[in-house]
């Protein structure tokens, strides 16, 4: 927890506070991730959810078939296109996921202090006295006291929609349990949830290797999100298993974060992990409540130390029946971007919320508006303090970059990359402005075809907190990007003065390289 307190800047002038947030081009630095589901797959909602600021799909594999969130990806194709932005994908796995079956979808009622069994038949129909469950091994996993929780997508923690079970008599297969809140239980499908107790099942499944294996890889996915990462092994093993499919080496895997057993092995995880969910929904249950607040400011700490992504979730859930979020939710978000956070990621709020793109917008106001009094300083100072001695030449190169910028008040730092990493580098440090990622493509083959990389690269810094990446043409390799040869460079300027980021006489930072050596220039544009 040392060093992980709110980077504030004091003190706040109350004049500031009453004044109207201004429009920017860029929504927010802080990137945000919609889910989206059956409330959010047309296109005319898909491109709603881009303009207010989405920059990453995620595709939730626990309902729906792969014809169905095919169906939602060429609609998000469509767009991107029409629209002309950038939208990296994110394939979410199940993971080992208890879930409960209601085929009749009849509403099921539970009353407090009623008795309800949990059993692996599933030939039997969901009621409030019986409910099937996906998980034959139940009865020998828990004992008699222990608590489990039952809500539709996930555990709300709302008295009405979702129940806390507590073990009451162990029946060979069958799980008898004493309701604890009367509640009612809609939909066809349900996850349950074992508060802080190991589920003997793969953290990747049979199923989730095939729908990697035929929609991802048909899509070239740019994240993987790894649900119910217990183990840095699960990242091996899963990172193991994309390369042998051939084209998914370059996706990222994210570990998703939502027990005790991946906040035990944390440290061990984020080493081999490209990046960090912290799922708060199921972690808000294996964890008590006035514990998850320290997970949050340590884990993601540990993040930005690293300059790894960190994704914070279940922020605004009143939003999926509101216009408007609560004061404390208002305050959560703000309190994820003070404390660092790269993106915010919206589950149930855009899945099956009324107001998709909306929610999207208020998030991404919460957060530029809170990014305007990030202590930048301060975060600096601590990360500078924090680097591995002696640093590497490309980090040394991002830090001169970064102090350059804030030194001389520039608008934009400018960097050229063709894995991204550069760019990744100057995020770790948290520029007070945008950090424009122009990605030069390479010539690439497998020995049967020639290919230009560089899509994947630019997509994978959508999520990363400042970064705004370009695709340069590919008549522009890497190897042609030097001091000689400012064509790119012009077009990245055209670029920013269209966005509205660059004005006459300001300051911009290039961060490029030339010949065997990256060097930082400070341009100041004329009129």
């Amino acid at each position: 927890m040392q060093g992980a307190h709110l980077l504030l800047e004091e003190p706040i002038r109350m004049a500031s506070i009453l004044e109207p947030s201004k429009a920017n081009f860029f929504h927010a630095m802080t990137k945000i991730v919609g889910t989206l589901g059956p409330n959010s797959r047309s296109v005319e909602v898909i491109e709603g959810c881009l303009k207010a600021g989405m920059s990453v799909a995620r595709f939730d594999f626990s309902g729906g078939d792969n014809d169905y969130h095919q169906e939602t990806l060429e609609n998000l194709k469509i767009a991107v296109k029409e629209i002309k932005k950038l939208c990296a994908i994110m394939l979410d796995t199940v993971g080992p996921e208890l879930q409960v079956f209601n085929r009749s979808e009849e509403p099921i009622v539970l009353e407090i202090d009623a008795f309800v069994t949990l059993t692996p038949d599933q030939s039997k129909e969901a009621s409030s006295e019986v409910l099937p469950i996906n998980y034959a091994g139940l009865a020998k996993t828990v004992t008699k006291g222990d608590t489990i929780f039952v809500g539709q997508y996930l555990f709300t923690g709302s008295e009405t929609t979702s129940v806390w079970l507590e073990v009451a008599e162990i029946k060979d297969q069958d799980v008898v349990c004493c309701v604890k809140n009367s509640a009612t239980l809609a939909g066809a499908l349900f996850t349950m949830h074992i508060s802080q107790v190991h589920i003997d099942l793969p953290t990747l499944s049979d199923t989730d290797k095939h729908v990697i294996a035929t929609w991802g890889v048909r899509n070239n996915i740019d994240f993987l999100s790894l649900s119910y990462t217990r183990h840095a092994e699960d990242i091996r093993q899963t990172r193991a298993y994309l390369d042998e499919l051939g084209n998914l080496q370059q996706t990222q895997i994210f570990a998703k974060i939502e027990t005790i057993e991946g906040l035990e092995h944390f440290d061990e995880i984020l080493q081999e992990a490209d990046g960090i969910i912290l799922s708060r929904g199921n972690l808000g249950i294996d964890l008590p409540p006035e514990k998850v607040f320290l997970f949050q400011k340590a884990a993601v700490h540990k993040c930005n130390m690293a300059g790894k992504p960190a994704v914070v979730t279940r922020v605004v859930d009143s939003m999926s029946g509101n216009l408007r979020p609560t004061r404390a939710e208002a305050t959560d978000v703000a309190n994820a971007v003070l404390d660092g956070t790269d993106a915010i990621l919206l589950g149930a709020e855009t899945f099956r919320g009324l107001y998709p793109f909306e929610t999207i917008s208020i998030v991404g106001k919460i957060c530029a508006e809170a990014e305007k009094v990030y202590n930048q300083a301060v975060y600096f100072k601590r990360t500078m303090k924090h680097s591995n001695e002696p640093m590497s030449h490309l980090e040394s190169i991002a830090t001169t970059a970064v102090s350059a910028a804030i030194n001389v008040k520039a608008s934009v730092i400018v960097v050229f990359t063709a894995s991204g990493r550069t760019a990744r580098l100057i995020a770790k440090y948290r520029p007070t402005m945008p950090v424009l990622s122009v990605v030069i493509p390479r010539l690439t083959t497998n020995q049967l075809r020639w290919s230009f990389t560089g899509a994947f690269q630019a997509r994978q810094t959508l999520i990363v907190r400042g970064v705004f990446p370009m695709l340069a043409d590919p008549r522009h390799s890497a190897e042609s990007i030097n001091a000689t040869n400012e064509s790119v460079l012009e077009i990245a300027l055209d670029h920013g003065k269209t966005a509205g980021l660059i004005k006459p006489h300001d300051r911009i930072v290039v961060c490029q390289k030339v010949g065997d050596s990256a060097v930082v220039k400070i341009l100041e544009l004329e009129d």
